[in-house]
């Protein structure tokens, strides 16, 4: 990722802050699940006044939303840690899609806030896409995939990715689907079924828990 201008002081405050609400509200979302969560405990956690909570997040809906994107971040920094020794940049793109649907339906801190998919979508667009739409972007210049707009594709993958992650949790589609679900949206990149169906299949590599450091 391009290096991010240099912080003034205040910015670099304000920018503290807002981690370390998130961080306590991931915590707390954790242990109780979103709804039992209140800001005050998420205030207190983060050794904080209520107010200070409210100054960054209009509601507790808002402060989810920046928990979740600061998840789906750390994901895809995760994937990008595995990914770099790919040669095949189609297998790059396959990796982080099957990355996301496992998580989506493992982690339960997706799974409180899956009923809300349009709101996750966006979110996922908004926090995963520099990753997701370079890697489209790349494959499409390798001749791997034939995509006119990797931001329109990627929207839209969001909503699939998410849409069969609510599914999964609620029992309405088994977890084996999931090799069907990523083939077909390989197959949206461009990419002919039977080469989609090998990268749904293949073996990859674990994703690691966490990044050292």
């Amino acid at each position: 990722m391009p290096e991010l201008p240099s912080e003034g002081r205040v910015a670099r405050r304000q920018r503290r802050t807002r981690e370390a609400l998130i961080h306590a509200a991931s915590a707390i979302m954790t242990e109780k699940g979103v709804d039992a969560a209140t800001m005050l405990e998420i205030a207190e956690r983060a050794d904080m006044g209520a107010g200070t909570v409210y100054n960054y997040f209009g509601s507790k809906d808002a402060l989810a939303v920046a928990v979740l994107e600061s998840l789906m971040q750390d994901l895809a920094r995760r994937i990008e840690s595995v990914t770099d020794a790919f040669e095949d940049s189609a297998r790059v793109y396959a990796f982080g899609l099957r990355s996301v649907l496992d998580t989506a339906t493992q982690d339960a801190r997706w799974g409180q806030m899956l009923h809300r998919s349009e709101v996750i979508a966006d979110a996922m667009y908004r926090a995963m896409g520099p990753f997701a739409i370079r890697d489209m972007e790349r494959a499409t210049a390798a001749g791997r995939f034939t995509i006119a707009d990797a931001g329109l594709n990627w929207r839209l993958t969001c909503h699939a990715l998410i849409g069969a992650a609510l599914l999964m949790t609620k029992g309405d589609l088994p977890l084996a689907a999931k090799p069907e679900v990523i083939t077909r949206l390989l197959c949206m990149t461009g990419l002919g079924l039977e080469s989609a169906q090998d990268l749904a299949h293949s073996d990859l590599p674990a994703l690691p828990a966490a990044l050292p450091g």
